[in-house]
C-alpha cells in the first residue's frame, strides 16, 4: 500500500511539474483582451491575452484554450515633432490550470482583429452553406486549411493538419521577416490558431512594424512603432514564442 501511495505521489508531482513549466520554443497563439494605444496606454498598465487553441507540450501536458497570458506596458511614446510613435510591452506570466507560470517570450506575428476574423470564414461562396468542420479557409500568411479530413498546405506543400480551434503545423522559418523555424531540432507540430506556418511580422495594421521582437537584449521586451499614433484593438491576434 505504501508503494502504491508513493507511486501516486510521484505521478502527481510529475504532472504538476509539467504544468508549471513551458518548454523553450513553444508558440502561444493568443487573442488580445487589451487594446494597445500609443496615445492612451501607460507604463505599468496590465495587459492580458487568451490562449485560443489547446497547446500540446513535449511533456505530454496541455495548455488548454482559455488560459491567460499576462503582461504589462513598459514604455509609450506618442508620434510628433518628427518622431515615430512607439509602444513597448512584455508578456511574462501564463495562468494555466489555476497556476501562474513565469515565461519569457518574444513576438513572432501580430494581426488586426479584421485579419483574425477573415481567417475564420470560408473563402469560397458555396462553403458558406456547409458545416464549419468542412470549410476551406486561408490562414494569416497564406496557408490553406482543408477541414473535414484534409491537410494544411503552404506554397511549398503540406505543413500540418487542422485541429479543434485551429491547426497543428510545423513552424517554418521566414527569413525575410527574420523569424526562425524549428529550434534545436524540435520539429513538433505547433498550435498556430489562425496563423500560417511561416507567419512573421505585422498583418493588417497599416504601417505598424515590430521594431524589436524580444529575441535579443532586452530579451522579452517587444517594441512596436509607427510613423503616426496607432491602436491595436482588443481581438487582434498575436503569436508569442517562449524564449
Amino acid at each position: 500500500m505504501k508503494a502504491i501511495l508513493l507511486l501516486g505521489a510521484l505521478l502527481f508531482a510529475t504532472g504538476l511539474l509539467a504544468q508549471t513549466s513551458v518548454s523553450r520554443g513553444t508558440i502561444l497563439p493568443l487573442q488580445l483582451n487589451s487594446s494597445l494605444n500609443s496615445k492612451t496606454s501607460r507604463p505599468g498598465q496590465v495587459i492580458t491575452a487568451r490562449v485560443m487553441q489547446d497547446i500540446p507540450l513535449p511533456s505530454g501536458a496541455t495548455i488548454h484554450a482559455g488560459s491567460k497570458a499576462v503582461g504589462r506596458i513598459l514604455e509609450v511614446s506618442r508620434a510628433g515633432n518628427g518622431k515615430a510613435a512607439t509602444l513597448s510591452l512584455q508578456f511574462d506570466k501564463l495562468n494555466v490550470s489555476k497556476r501562474t507560470v513565469p515565461i519569457t517570450t518574444n513576438l513572432r506575428a501580430l494581426a488586426s482583429m479584421m485579419e483574425v476574423a477573415q481567417a475564420q470564414v470560408p473563402q469560397n461562396g458555396p462553403d458558406r452553406g456547409t458545416s464549419e468542420e468542412s470549410w476551406t479557409t486561408e490562414q494569416i500568411g497564406g496557408d490553406i486549411v482543408y477541414r473535414g479530413g484534409g491537410p494544411v498546405t503552404s506554397t511549398s506543400g503540406v505543413v500540418g493538419r487542422p485541429a479543434p480551434g485551429g491547426v497543428l503545423v510545423q513552424v517554418v522559418a521566414n527569413r525575410s521577416g527574420k523569424c526562425r523555424g524549428d529550434l534545436a531540432g524540435d520539429d513538433r507540430p505547433q498550435a498556430l490558431w489562425v496563423f500560417s506556418a511561416d507567419a512573421c511580422g505585422a498583418y493588417g495594421l497599416g504601417d505598424v512594424t515590430i521594431t524589436h521582437a524580444g529575441r535579443t537584449s532586452p530579451v522579452g521586451q517587444i517594441t512596436l512603432s509607427s510613423d503616426k499614433d496607432f491602436v491595436i484593438r482588443s481581438g487582434s491576434g498575436i503569436l508569442l514564442r517562449v524564449q
